[in-house]
């Protein structure tokens, strides 16, 4: 993906909220800061610990990024708590 194509993808979306399907399939749009669960330790985070998502952001390859306490990480190190 070119860098014009990110942009052009990005201007429908936003750091400041996301969109999550329910355990019982309700959609619902969260906004920054929401709660997430680590799920293993990294960085300076611990497994079971519960932080706040400052703004949400896409690497160049579509992967989602959380903001934590100005740090970045992969999305699939936390569970969503909602």
């Amino acid at each position: 993906m070119t860098k014009k194509e990110l942009v052009e993808l990005l201007k429908y979306s936003s750091p400041k909220e996301i969109y999550v399907i329910t355990w019982n399939n309700i959609l619902k749009r969260l906004f920054c800061p929401f709660r997430v669960k680590v799920l293993q330790d990294i960085g300076a985070l611990k497994k079971g610990q519960t932080v706040l998502v400052q703004e949400v952001k896409v690497t160049f390859k579509l992967k989602t990024v959380y903001i934590i306490n100005n740090e970045a990480y992969y999305y699939h190190h936390f569970d969503i708590l909602v």
